[in-house]
This record gives C-alpha cells, structure tokens and sequence, in this order.
C-alpha cells in the first residue's frame, strides 16, 4: 500500500515543476524571439519593441537569403561535413575502442596510455595547421571530415558501454567460429543503438555548427559550410558598422527588409536540420547520455 507524501516531498516536487518550467523559458526565449524578429516589419525592430510575437509581418529577409547562391552551397557542404565526419566519428571510435574491451590484447595499456596523453596535450593550432598542410589536405573536403574523427574521451565511453555488454556473447561468437570483424559488427554494433544515436547526434550538431576550422583551413569560398554564410551575413550586415546603414537604406527602401531580418532569418534556416533530427533520435537519447554515469 502506498502511504502519501509527504508536506516535504510535495513541496520538493512543486519546487522542481518550478524550476523546469523557468528552464523552458529561458530556453525558448531567444528562440521564439529569433523566429519574431525574422517575421517581424523594420519600425518595431528598430523600435526594440519585438519580444516573442512577430510585429507586422515581413518575409523579405527569407526571400532575400534565399536569393544568395552560396546559400544552397553552404547547405550541401554542411550535409557532407556532417555525415562524413560523424560516419568517421562512429566507425573510427568503434574500431579504436572495441580492442580495449578484450582481456588478452597485448596492446590494450599501451593504448589506454597513449589515450589519456592526447586528453591533456596537443599540439595547438599552428602545427595542426602545419600538419594539414603538409599532408595536403588545406582547402579540401578531407580537412572538414578526418581531423577529430577519434577522440580519446569518446573512445573510453564506447569502451564502457561495450564492457556492460556480456562478455559470454563474445566468448560464444568465437566458439561459433566468428572472426572480430563479425563479433563487432554483429554482436557490439547491434547492441549498441542508444550509444550510436547519441553520439550521431552529438556529431551532427557539432560538426552543423562548427565554423572555426573552415575559416582557418578553407580559402575557396566555395566549399564554406553554412556557419561561414551565417557569420558573413552577422558580420557584413550590422548596424554598428560604417556600411551597415547605407546596407540598411538600401535594403529598406528596395525590399522593405530591415538587416535583422535577414540576419535572423538566416538563423533561422541554419537551426531548421537539426531540429527536424533530433525529434528521430530522441528516444535514443535518453539512454545514451547515461553512458557511463555507472560503470566507468
């Protein structure tokens, strides 16, 4: 029989609905705003008056980013870098981390080792730099894709997920007369969606949003991703900087578009792939940002 709660227990649950209610406003917030500004027409938004409603209504900033070229590059090259580094991430991480979990691999402490001093020491940005350069990779799909496609601290969380799995569905695999390859892709693999997920996730919407590398290793303008088109728009079109108000006149009296517009519009558009994602892998999600909160 169930005993009722208590004054204390009610009021800690009360005090939690709070607090996540408070969370879900802060977090929505600059959202909302975002997609209000991007609506909304140039008085209230030089007005300051937008909050989370749009004021007027003006799809002139839409209509202007959808004009620009590089827009449609900047979205497919995003794609490629995306997939093409988390598909490396996956399969990379897999194939470092599945040794560590057998008792008898000779080389196991040796890796460990070698992990955790590249988790405390790198070589900064100039002799990355150096280094892609020499490997010929500058300017290049490649140099979005390879570089991190391993981290130390990913392949120690795929190494504890694998050691929760049963360590008799290896040792029957290899009575059975099964190879390492079969044994991962067959047994670890497929045991192994919640951990997949969660970190496809994680490297879909960190390679989405990263922009640092392209400007540091992308000349042609062609390849940039999305983020380098978004920050050309934040940057080129400000109110703050000497060609930001004559930019301004000239879009408000041809297009009837404030520069925010299109500054949030864009936005906009750079956030519209993940959140269609994420609904998809969410159930995944859960269980996976559990890996390793137990068994380490």
């Amino acid at each position: 029989m169930v005993g009722k709660e208590s004054v204390g227990s009610k009021i800690f649950d009360l005090f939690n609905i709070l607090l996540m209610l408070l969370l879900c406003v802060v977090m929505l917030y600059p959202f909302l705003h975002v997609i209000a500004v991007s609506l909304s027409s140039s008085e209230p938004i030089l007005r300051g008056d937008i909050t989370i409603f749009p004021k007027g209504f003006n799809v002139g900033g839409y209509k202007y980013i959808l004009q620009d070229p590089f827009l449609y590059s900047g979205y497919a090259h995003s794609i490629i870098y995306a997939l093409g580094s988390t598909l490396f991430m996956l399969t990379f991480t897999s194939l470092m981390a599945y040794p560590l979990t057998i008792p008898d691999f000779m080389a196991k402490k040796f890796l460990s080792i070698f992990l955790i001093i590249t988790m405390f020491f790198s070589g900064g940005l100039i002799p990355s730099y150096l280094l892609a350069r020499s490997l010929h990779l500058l300017d290049t799909y490649w140099i979005m894709i390879i570089p991190g496609c391993v981290s130390a601290f990913n392949v120690f969380l795929f190494r504890s997920f694998y050691q929760s799995i049963p360590s008799d569905l290896r040792e029957s695999a290899v009575i059975d007369g099964a190879n390492e390859v079969q044994i991962l892709t067959k047994i670890y693999l497929s045991l192994s969606k919640p951990l997949l997920a969660t970190f496809a996730l994680f490297g879909i919407v960190g390679s989405w949003n990263g922009w640092f590398e392209a400007l540091v290793y992308l000349q042609d303008e062609n390849k940039y991703p999305l983020q380098l088109i978004l920050r050309k728009y934040l940057f080129s079109i400000s109110f703050d900087s000497g060609t930001g108000t004559e930019v301004m006149q000239a879009m408000m009296a041809q297009m009837n578009v404030n520069p925010k517009n299109i500054q949030m519009a864009i936005v906009v558009i750079a956030m519209f792939p993940i959140m269609v994602i994420y609904p998809f892998l969410q159930k995944y999600f859960v269980k996976g940002v559990m890996i390793g909160a137990v068994k380490g």
